[in-house]
């Protein structure tokens, strides 16, 4: 941070202490925003010669110099040195090694760090958007896929983790499906606010060189520029309401994994884990564990993490740039790069993973899972619901002393808990009957799964259609 290419220092007499130097020092973690930070160069410049303060040439020349260092970035060419001090000052380095110091110069007329900060972690966060949506559309049209495949297979539907009534697997699968749906709405709405350009606001007045910021903002594909330069600078609401959308996306997958590890225990064995999606013990060799889904939901904790943390330091900044927003760029890296790892794996698990049929129907009724049917029948009986509740809750104690299921008791049995329990109440007492009468919207009957499927494909299309 001695060297020539220190944004900052003339005032000061001496260097920066080495601990100060290695404190400041952000270009290990900025550096993914160099190819943001010359699109925003080159953005600049055509301000600049648009304002007249660079002549058409000098734009020319600048223009090519930054396309040159664009390319050694990409092609490794040209890296950060220890003495950069963050990702800005280490591209004027490169810039003035290709334009020279006279030319490279002028570059930073008109702006600050902090303006140039805050809009290059907006359109990071909006490619970052883009690749986060195809990866979560990928996984909804596998569980899409998997809820086509298996059409009509029952299941205990489950509250409070008990049996509560019987539901298609399909349906359940589908549960998943629509949160991942509302995240990727999230991320839509998350653009409008995104999408405005801070640049020009300077470090927080503004600048007096009349460069347009509308020109700024139209060449990085931003909608236009902030609207009061202090908030433009101070604030990283944008980047915690990305944090918000990358935990809640990961929530989700914890929610799902949860599931996954205990469908494929032995205990309930409703699906088996393809052996490329799970691992083994380094000491039992019968294990296969369910490492991605416990991955899964370990990584949620620490997204959660990523975001109290740049909550907790954001609730007491004053207006308006503070150094402390420098900590807004490694908790925002780290989510996106644990969901660009976790989503293709988890994605692959569940296109992978066998449902056992057999196990999920047997399983489907028991608990006595009927009986809220059998209330619901007594309520078409013209029965009001609080006795039809009471006379099943006896139905139901009865079968629990005789140790059978509702299905079994007799006719005379029923007659005696209450004479409204007649005989063709058991045609309510199949799991078949009971999905099939659930025709209510969004409801487990095979319609309205089928409904769901529908709507769900015109978001994530079938990848050979």
């Amino acid at each position: 941070m001695n060297d020539a290419n220190s944004l900052w220092g003339s005032r000061f007499e001496g260097g920066p202490s080495a601990s100060l130097a290695a404190l400041s020092r952000s270009v290990h973690f900025d550096w993914r925003l160099a190819k943001y930070d010359i699109a925003g160069t080159r953005a600049h410049i055509k301000a600049l010669m648009s304002a007249g303060y660079l002549t058409s040439l000098e734009h020319e020349k600048l223009d090519r110099s930054l396309v040159e260092l664009a390319n050694r970035v990409e092609n490794g060419s040209f890296v950060a040195k220890q003495s950069d001090e963050d990702v800005h000052s280490a591209l004027e380095r490169g810039l003035i090694e290709i334009a020279g110091p006279e030319l490279g110069g002028k570059v930073r007329a008109g702006r600050s760090r902090n303006d140039q900060i805050a809009t290059l972690i907006r359109i990071y966060l909006l490619d970052q958007s883009e690749v986060l949506h195809r990866l979560v559309i990928d996984l909804i049209e596998v569980i899409l896929t998997r809820s086509e495949e298996h059409l009509g297979v029952a299941m205990p539907g489950r509250t409070h983790f008990q049996h509560a009534q019987p539901i298609l697997l399909s349906h359940h699968l589908l549960a998943h499906a629509w949160p991942l749906v509302r995240d990727l709405e999230r991320l839509q709405d998350f653009k409008k606010r995104a999408s405005l350009s801070p640049y020009g606001a300077g470090a927080l007045a503004g600048n007096t060189l009349g460069l347009d910021p509308n020109l700024v903002a139209a060449e990085l594909g931003l909608q236009g520029p902030t609207q009061n330069s202090i908030d433009a600078t101070a604030s990283r609401d944008v980047v915690a309401e990305f944090l918000f959308i990358t935990t809640l996306m990961s929530i989700n997958l914890s929610r799902f994994s949860e599931e996954i590890i205990i469908w494929a225990s032995a205990e309930f064995d409703y699906i088996k884990l393809h052996d490329s999606f799970s691992t083994g013990s380094s000491i039992m060799p019968q294990k296969k564990n369910p490492d991605i889904a416990e991955l899964a939901r370990g990584k949620s904790g620490r997204l959660i993490g990523n975001l109290t943390g740049l909550l907790a330091t954001l609730k007491g900044l004053p207006l308006a740039y503070n150094r402390d927003l420098q900590e807004d760029k490694e908790p925002v890296f780290d989510s996106i790069d644990q969901l660009t790892l976790l989503l293709p794996a988890f994605t692959g698990m569940v296109a992978t993973m066998q449902f056992n049929r057999n196990r999920l129907e047997m399983l489907a009724p028991l608990g006595f899972s009927l009986a809220t049917d059998v209330a619901e029948w007594l309520v078409k009986k013209k029965v009001p619901f609080r006795d039809a509740h009471e006379i099943t809750g006896k139905l139901v104690s009865w079968c629990e002393q005789h140790m059978l299921d509702l299905h079994e008791v007799a006719d005379a049995d029923m007659a005696a808990i209450s004479p409204m329990l007649t005989p063709d109440v058991r045609d309510v007492l199949s799991v078949g009957g009971s999905i099939k009468a659930r025709t209510g919207a969004g409801a487990t009957a095979l319609p309205r799964v089928l409904d769901q499927i529908t709507a769900l494909r015109k978001i994530a299309p079938k990848r050979n259609a």
